[in-house]
């Protein structure tokens, strides 16, 4: 089983970017990861949000196999601690045998059609945060769900 995370944009504050490509690495001791970034759209100056959303659902919607578990980020998800975090992607990888692909939509959320073809949503938080943060904040709350399933002194609870 692979885990990607599929983002709208790409990650170009250089900090954000560190932190990122650093729990990246890190989850390859875990699970087989990549991060795959569809590249934003040009020239949507002219569009609705609406329009805009259904552009990015249709580039997300190629990027994404029938075969393919998909987690949607986003606000209205249901909220973990880390620890049942944790506990809901164990249930995951050993249960479906599917890819899980975990996507981050862009500034106006996600189209219709990429809410009927997901699996499941996930919020990170109540909050609102960049969407290139929230890419580095939900690696790392990969790479710690991990540290929690292997007994690894990353986590304290």
């Amino acid at each position: 089983m692979r885990l990607t995370l599929l983002t709208v944009g790409k990650t170009d504050i250089p900090w954000v970017r560190e932190g990122l490509e650093m729990y990246i690495s890190r989850l390859g001791h875990y699970v087989p990861f990549s991060l795959r970034e569809i590249p934003e759209l040009k020239g949507v100056s002219a569009l609705s949000r609406d329009q805009i959303k259904k552009k990015e659902g249709e580039l997300i919607l190629d990027q994404v196999r029938p075969s393919d578990e998909v987690i949607l980020l986003d606000e209205h998800g249901r909220e973990y601690r880390s620890v049942e975090f944790a506990a809901w992607l164990e249930r995951r990888l050993a249960a479906s045998g599917r890819d899980l692909v975990f996507v981050i939509g862009g500034a106006y959320g996600f189209s219709e059609a990429v809410y009927a073809r997901a699996d499941g949503k996930l919020s990170l938080s109540k909050m609102t945060w960049s969407h290139q943060l929230v890419r580095t904040i939900f690696a790392e709350q990969l790479y710690r769900a991990f540290t929690i399933l292997r007994g690894e002194p990353y986590h304290h609870e």
